[in-house]
């Protein structure tokens, strides 16, 4: 592996490694309840909404 090549994949595992240590210090937002909404997953976070088989992105 050339020197290019290493220092790519060394920056690329230091980037993981500091996503992953942010992921686990971060928390869900939170979030108030809310009544008669969709079950699941909050949909704003994938981008999309789906209501009777019709997919809407934001």
């Amino acid at each position: 592996m050339n020197e290019k090549a290493q220092r790519i994949e060394e920056a690329a595992a230091r980037a993981l490694a500091e996503a992953e240590s942010r992921r686990k210090a971060s928390s869900p937002p939170d979030l108030p309840p809310e009544f008669g909404g969709r079950d699941g997953p909050e949909p704003t976070r994938f981008g999309d909404w789906e209501k009777d088989g019709i997919i809407s992105d934001f």
